[in-house]
């Protein structure tokens, strides 16, 4: 905890930097020590994307921009606007902020940290963004623009991956700078996200604060619209934000095409990553097929889109009974899974009937839009993954939209005891397990260690298996299905079974040089049976 302190003191005052450096060129969406944060946010973001391509995002790139962030923090004396505070806000964005730094030093628990979000940045800080990774791993296509931001801080500034943690101290800023209280109910909730560097904190934070500029009329839809495919670029289910801003442009504001230049700009960028990685546009859709050699193999494909049907029921059903569903079926075995995702889905759609009600009766341009936005969302998602976490966001925006005016008082006595209630789930995570037995990651929750107190807690593994075939040499995790702690290049077992199935495997473009990329291979007989041996030495390890 006290590392991350000191951690958060460095990065707060970087991003101010380089958010005054990013205003003299693009201008400042708010003012206010929140508003160069975010500048600082999106300016990196983008920089560090661009030059994924080329280098890895490692130490070597991290210092220049530390040594010149803290450099324009002092010279631009961005430190004074924290004066603009009262002695008693600062009290309590001090208090709210070692809460997120308590909370934040907890071991990770989110699955997708060890099978997803540290490999991802491992292969950024080593080789950058590598073309076609998505054929070694298939969920490494993803790459999302949040890791690599947070790769640029991991060599020495953030070695622990909390920047969750620091974006949420940057959102308590923000709550007190413009007085928005309704804010400050999200934090506890978004606290159980501060421990891993998870894109769903950034999409619902970010979003937040976007609609309530909207909300309190900023008008520079150029940045708004920005910020709005930024997030979409972190989070591509969160299509509904660059859309609602559109749509305001369009029907509220004066349209003007130089307000798209900047967001079109990012979304570009957007694409050509994800074609560099994934051979589409937008992953994990075979959507756009401009036929590069790297993209991968449609059997692969087709069982990735059989996994999402089935996450779509909590892994309750097979492929093959869902197929057999009727359309009566699809709607009622949504709504009556086991555990708390029914639950959950039948409050979603009750949400959004509320919700739909509510913008009918205040007859408001810009409440309509984003209803329209969020149906539209909606409906894309329950059309190809019905999956929960793909419509939290909804949650969110739903509440704010209906209870923007709660007073200050309110809100922070719904944020005192919302905060003891998830600190409490953090701290002694056995309640969770015992009254929500559903509710999986409360399974993968380690409590309270007093080792937190100095450093963050962080898992480490590194036990596995090195195998080739072809003309890939690779690793793989042994007794445990992620690759957290595994040497790159590593496979999860998972995508060797869908490889071996599909009759193909992962290889390098040039042997001698990963950064290349890698590509497809269909199996000769004799590497068939050097996979079917890989498999069989897994399952026996596994035993």
């Amino acid at each position: 905890m006290i590392l991350l302190l000191l951690s958060s003191v460095l990065i707060f005052s970087v991003l101010a930097g380089w958010g005054k450096i990013m205003e003299y060129f693009f201008g400042s969406l708010f003012d206010g020590i929140s508003g160069s944060i975010l500048s600082g946010i999106l300016g990196l973001s983008l920089i560090w994307t661009a030059l994924a391509f080329f280098i890895p995002i490692n130490i070597y790139v991290e210092i220049p921009f530390l040594l010149s962030g803290v450099f324009f923090f002092f010279k631009k004396k961005l430190y004074q606007k924290i004066n603009s505070f009262s002695k008693k806000d600062i009290l309590l964005i001090g208090s709210i902020s070692l809460l997120i730094l308590y909370s934040s030093s907890f071991y990770p628990y989110i699955l997708d940290h060890f099978g997803y979000y540290i490999p991802t940045i491992k292969w950024l800080t080593e080789y950058g963004l590598v073309k076609g990774i998505s054929n070694l791993d298939f969920t490494l296509g993803q790459m999302s623009v949040w890791h690599i931001f947070q790769a640029g801080f991991a060599g020495l500034s953030d070695p622990y991956l909390r920047i969750n943690a620091i974006l949420l101290i940057i959102y308590t800023f923000y709550i007190f700078e413009k007085k928005s209280w309704i804010h400050l109910c999200f934090i506890p909730i978004l606290l159980l996200f501060s421990q891993s560097p998870s894109p769903d904190l950034p999409v619902i934070t970010l979003s937040l604060i976007i609609l309530n500029e909207i909300m309190t009329g900023n008008k520079n839809i150029s940045l708004l619209f920005a910020y709005a495919v930024f997030v979409f670029s972190i989070k591509p289910t969160m299509i509904w934000l660059p859309l609602m801003v559109f749509l305001c442009s369009v029907f509220i504001f004066k349209p003007n095409y130089k307000n798209w230049i900047i967001g079109t700009g990012i979304l570009i960028l957007f694409f050509i990553k994800n074609i560099w990685t994934f051979g589409y546009p937008v992953f994990p859709v075979a959507i756009g097929d401009f036929g590069f050699s790297w993209k991968p193999n449609p059997e692969v494909l087709k069982i990735s889109s059989q996994y999402a049907i089935q996450k779509t029921y909590d892994m309750q059903y097979s492929y093959g009974d869902i197929q057999k569903f009727s359309s009566y079926d699809v709607i009622r075995n949504w709504f009556t899974l086991e555990g708390i995702k029914s639950k959950i889905n039948i409050i979603f759609i009750l949400s959004l009937a509320i919700f739909s009600v509510f913008a009918f009766i205040k007859k408001q341009k810009i409440i309509s839009l984003i209803c329209i936005s969020i149906l539209i969302k909606s409906i894309l998602v329950l059309a190809f993954s019905a999956q929960y976490r793909f419509f939290l966001d909804v949650f969110f925006v739903i509440a704010f939209i209906l209870f923007i005016h709660f007073s200050k008082k309110n809100s922070l006595a719904f944020f005192s005891a919302s905060s003891v209630l998830v600190i409490g789930i953090l701290s002694f995570p056995n309640f969770i397990r015992q009254y929500i037995p559903s509710f999986r990651p409360g399974n993968f929750m380690a409590g309270l260690k007093k080792e937190q107190l100095y450093k963050p807690s962080a898992y480490h593994y590194n036990k596995f298996e090195t195998f080739k075939t072809g003309n890939l040499k690779f690793n793989v995790s042994k007794d445990y299905p992620f690759n957290f702690d595994t040497p790159i290049p590593a496979i999860s077992v998972s995508y060797i079974f869908d490889d071996a199935k599909a009759g193909i495997f992962p290889q390098y473009i040039d042997e001698k040089n990963i950064k290349k990329g890698f590509i497809w291979k269909k199996l000769t007989p004799d590497e068939k049976k050097e996979v079917q041996d890989i498999i069989h030495t897994i399952k026996n390890t596994d035993k």
